[in-house]
């Protein structure tokens, strides 16, 4: 069986600046595969909560598991992993290239508390899930 790899931590790491992120979608609109930085895509992430969690969902297709993690504080969850490019087609020009590859890092501050001993994680069809049990309170 797989694992996802779970770090516990207090603070969780900012994201790069704003204005890093749009110098880089200026350069990207002229060459598709330019970047900046090693994180070069963001998931998409749906979040949830119900009476007693709070769920993460992010669209990370691609991604094989052994280049994911998940850090976890009572406020915050950052979600990091990698997608390796797919072999390059030869003797072909592309024209649209809007499959990102790379590193991404995903910081989310959480709207409650929530209890860090009690996380879990699955991966489904390209998509990570995080369900958080939120502190009593």
């Amino acid at each position: 069986m797989d694992y996802i790899k779970i770090r516990f931590c207090n603070d969780v790491d900012k994201l790069h600046s704003k204005i890093e992120r749009s110098i880089e979608d200026v350069f990207r609109s002229m060459n598709p595969t330019f970047s900046l930085n090693e994180r070069t895509w963001y998931p998409q992430i749906d979040i949830y909560e119900t009476e007693e969690e709070i769920i993460v969902r992010a669209e990370v297709a691609g991604v094989d598991i052994e280049n994911l993690a998940v850090e976890v504080s009572h406020r915050a969850i950052k979600l990091t992993g990698k997608r390796s490019e797919l072999p390059r087609i030869d003797n072909a020009t592309y024209r649209l290239a809007e499959i990102q590859y790379g590193s991404f890092e995903r910081v989310l501050y959480l709207p409650v508390p929530i209890d860090t001993e009690i996380v879990s994680t699955s991966y489904t069809n390209g998509f990570l899930e995080v369900r958080m049990v939120k502190l009593e309170g």
